[in-house]
C-alpha cells in the first residue's frame, strides 16, 4: 500500500472524523478517491462523446422529422 498525505480544513477532518468514527477510514477515503477517479473517467468519456457528435453534425445533411418518424417505424418493424 502506498501512502497519500492531503492538506484538508480542520472542520473537514473534525466532521469526517466525528461521522466516520470507529470506521477504517483509509477504506472510507479508498473508495471516495476511486468514486472520484471512475467519475473523471466517466466526463471524460462523455466529453470525447459530445466532441464526436459535434463533429458528425457539421457534415451530416438534416433531415425532415417525416424522415426520422419513418426511420423509427422501419426499425420497430
Amino acid at each position: 500500500m502506498s501512502t497519500m498525505n492531503f492538506s484538508v480544513p480542520e472542520k473537514v477532518k473534525e466532521e469526517f472524523n466525528e461521522y466516520f468514527a470507529g470506521e477504517n477510514k483509509s477504506a472510507i477515503l479508498t473508495k471516495m478517491i476511486e468514486a472520484a477517479i471512475n467519475e473523471k473517467k466517466i466526463q471524460a468519456r462523455r466529453a470525447k462523446a459530445m466532441d464526436a457528435i459535434l463533429e458528425f453534425r457539421k457534415t451530416a445533411k438534416p433531415i425532415s422529422d417525416e424522415e426520422i418518424y419513418q426511420i423509427r417505424q422501419e426499425i420497430r418493424e
